[in-house]
């Protein structure tokens, strides 16, 4: 068991401005106070100490304990990761809320095959497209070069007729600067966290997804902590999934609302392209399941039962 004042090193790449940077400060600020200051937690954010995509192996070989990571990322290893990126799979924060819970059990158990252990799942606000010159149809989308962020959102652009491409957050302005992007598919979050104004005048928001990001520990040095310090990193967890999910939803009004601040117009997605992103969705589904296991599918469908059961 560890000893008096332990301390973990944590990653994020998100800026301390990200709701979710302010989530994980609040829970640290929990657990070195419900521990008497036995354990501290260092965060190293905005990608200063470990890129964003690197997390994941770095508290997995235990570089550093504890990090933020976002489950797109991980599709090549496993389907589950992407499942949450399918259009339309969780449309609000209620279906999110619910695919989580019929995620849980699975990520916990193959992230303990590899000495990892998820505290915290946070949902993304809804999503929309960022671009220069104003979107009315699906043809408009037609040649777009787009950032996205992940496996399904790659398929998914290629779809609608983008020239898709997959970039690290930190590298996005860069890419608008070199020509390499003209458009985003993301969050108002991110919009603000990329200051998309400054390359783009135009928001256009679908919602269609509810990404989540996970908050991974390394379960040898979460097992060498007494069982009361284990006990306050769990709980203390658990209440930052609640917190940062109604974090997400005030987060998801209000940058809207910056972005409009910023100068860019914003616009409510028209039915048509409603319509393409909910067949694009159907189409996705039936791929993922290809690729999924019985007991993957499972998951899906215990979610969808679930959802059935609550009427969404």
């Amino acid at each position: 068991m560890a000893g008096a004042n332990t301390t973990w090193t944590m990653a994020t790449g998100y800026p301390e401005s990200s709701f979710f940077t302010q989530n994980i400060r609040q829970f640290i600020s929990e657990v070195e106070k419900e521990s008497g200051g036995r354990l501290k937690i260092d965060l190293r954010p905005n990608d200063t100490l470990i890129k964003h995509d690197a997390i994941k192996r770095a508290v997995q070989t235990g570089q550093i304990q504890a990090g933020e990571v976002r489950l797109g990322v991980y599709g090549n290893e496993d389907p589950m990761y992407v499942l949450d990126g399918l259009p339309n799979i969780a449309g609000n924060y209620e279906e999110a809320w619910q695919l989580m819970q019929a995620q849980a059990p699975y990520f916990e158990k193959i992230l303990g095959r590899h000495n990892l252990r998820a505290i915290t799942y946070v949902a993304w606000p809804g999503q929309g497209f960022y671009t220069k010159t104003p979107v009315a149809s699906p043809a408009d989308f037609k040649g777009k070069r787009l950032r996205i962020y992940s496996q399904p959102t790659l398929k998914m652009g290629q779809m609608l007729g983008f020239q898709a491409t997959i970039l690290p957050f930190a590298e996005v302005p860069q890419a608008f600067a070199t020509g390499l992007i003209d458009s985003l598919f993301t969050s108002a979050q991110t919009g603000i966290d990329t200051q998309a104004w400054d390359n783009v005048k135009y928001f256009m928001y679908t919602g269609t997804l509810h990404n989540k990001n996970m908050v991974i520990v390394n379960d040898r040095a979460f097992k060498r902590l007494d069982d009361d310090l284990q006990k306050i990193v769990l709980v203390a967890g658990e209440r930052a999934s609640r917190r940062g999910f109604d974090m997400s939803r005030k987060a998801g009004d209000e940058t809207i609302a910056t972005l409009r601040a910023n100068g860019m117009e914003v616009s409510e997605a028209p039915d048509s392209i409603q319509k393409q992103l909910g067949e694009v969705g159907e189409t996705m589904m039936a791929e993922w399941r290809k690729t999924a296991n019985p007991e993957q599918q499972k998951v899906l469908d215990d979610y969808l039962g679930m959802k059935k059961q609550a009427g969404n």
